[in-house]
Parts: structure tokens; C-alpha cells; sequence
């Protein structure tokens, strides 16, 4: 296998992987001098710059891709729906903020930024909104973002993307049937404009799930395959986001 990043997240992959068996063969970083020490530290045959030449090496089976970002839902089980009243809505944010505080400060001593991602109603009743996350989350928290959410929550995706602005700290991808990005009817254009202007620079994530790991496909609802195969979802995911 190998490594893309060589800060925190990227010695957790390695350790982990290590530990289930894997040979981790290279890593590479933000230059030759990066990956070179991050091979060191994270046991490394080989440290590869540019990326490229990892990705197309051919002695890997593997890729991590380690940005310094953890994200997700972190506030309640997704699928997890129960009707909220006023009262126990500003409880609940309330216990949410306390206990994201020391969390954010733990990731923050190491470069690790927190993105908390509204998911849309059918998978949580407690923050579908990008307005709902501004209001609820610490100034200190930064949000993930995910087109298939927003094109079910939000009336305008490109206004949610410029409301969010510099606290995105991940975007994810996919078509509005959770399949491969550009053959659905998403403005990706609108979007892509302002994600630039946000001046957000990390990684477009392509989202999607194989009905085949039943336990995601029950959580996402995923039951028609959403492309011939895995790999057909992301070659013609990354073609179109490439068009962008």
C-alpha cells in the first residue's frame, strides 16, 4: 500500500495498516524533502514525489489518501431521526458544543482541522443545514460539506458554499443519485464558482457506495448499483470533475 500525507492522519493510517497486516511500500508528501522524512517516520520503503509517481509506480495495491481533515456527522448516528422541540434542540446543540470543544482542541494542537457534516433529513433530524451548522457549531469547527446533502436541504448549493466559506475544511462529491458526478442535474458550474471563490483548495471527494457492504447500503439506502462497477463510478467521476 501506500501513503498520501505524512502528518497525523497519515501515521494513524500507517499504524493501523501495518497492524492489519499491510506492507506499506512508499509515501509521499508535499515535496522530495516531505516524503523523504515521512517515510522515516512512518516506516516507508520509499518515499515517492511527485504523486504521481506513487499512483502510477505499480507496486501498490492501496492508496491512502491522508489530508489533514477528519469529517463526518460527528453529533449523532446516521439514520438516527427523533422529533426535536425547541427546548431539547438548544440541549442537545448545547451538550454538542461541550463535548466538541476538547476534541477540537486536541486536533488543533496537531494540525487537524474538525469538519462536522450536515447530512439531510432522512439520515439525522439535528443538522441538515449549512445555516443550522453556523448556528449551532463552535467558531472553532469547520464544516464538510457534501453535494448530495446540499441538493436535498439547501435552496441554492452555490449560496450554502459562500455562507460556509473559509470553514470548509472538506467537500464531497457525488451525482444526486449518489453516483458518479456530472450525469445528473447538479450546477456543478455554479458550485465549482464558488468553491473558487472560497478559496477552498483541498480535495473534491467522490462519495459514492456499492450496494455490495450491506451494512452502508442499509445506513445510505443504496440498493440499485449506481454504476457497472467501482471503478467505472470513479473514472467517469473524475472525468467530469476534471471539465470543472
Amino acid at each position: 500500500m501506500g501513503i498520501i500525507g505524512t502528518g497525523f492522519i497519515g501515521r494513524i493510517h500507517a499504524r493501523a495498516a501495518r497492524q492489519a497486516g499491510a506492507r506499506l511500500v512508499g509515501v509521499a508528501g508535499a515535496d522530495l524533502a516531505n516524503a523523504t522524512e515521512g517515510a522515516q517516520a512512518l516506516g516507508a520503503e520509499k518515499a515517492f514525489e511527485p504523486v504521481t509517481e506513487l499512483i502510477t509506480s505499480g507496486l501498490i495495491d492501496v492508496l491512502h489518501v491522508c489530508t489533514p481533515t477528519i469529517s463526518g456527522p460527528a453529533y449523532a448516528s446516521v439514520g438516527r431521526t427523533w422529533k426535536l422541540d425547541a427546548d431539547e434542540r438548544r440541549s442537545v446543540l448545547a451538550e454538542l458544543r461541550e463535548n466538541l470543544r476538547p476534541v477540537l482542541a486536541y486536533a488543533g494542537e496537531r494540525g487537524v482541522r474538525v469538519g462536522v457534516e450536515p447530512l439531510n433529513r432522512y439520515e439525522t433530524s439535528l443538522i441538515n443545514t449549512v445555516e443550522q451548522a453556523l448556528d449551532a457549531l463552535p467558531d472553532e469547527c469547520s464544516l464538510a460539506l457534501d453535494t448530495y446533502h446540499l441538493n436535498i436541504e439547501e435552496s441554492s448549493p452555490a449560496q450554502a458554499v459562500r455562507d460556509a466559506g473559509s470553514r470548509i475544511a472538506l467537500i464531497q462529491v457525488c451525482g444526486t443519485d449518489r453516483g458518479a458526478p456530472g450525469s445528473d442535474h447538479f450546477d456543478r458550474t455554479a458550485f465549482a464558482a464558488e468553491v473558487k471563490d472560497a478559496d477552498y483548495t483541498g480535495p473534491l471527494v467522490i462519495e459514492s457506495f456499492t450496494p455490495d457492504n450491506t451494512t452502508i447500503a442499509t445506513a445510505a439506502s443504496i440498493w440499485p448499483p449506481r454504476a457497472a462497477s467501482q471503478d467505472d463510478l470513479a473514472t467517469d467521476g473524475l472525468a467530469s470533475l476534471r471539465t470543472l
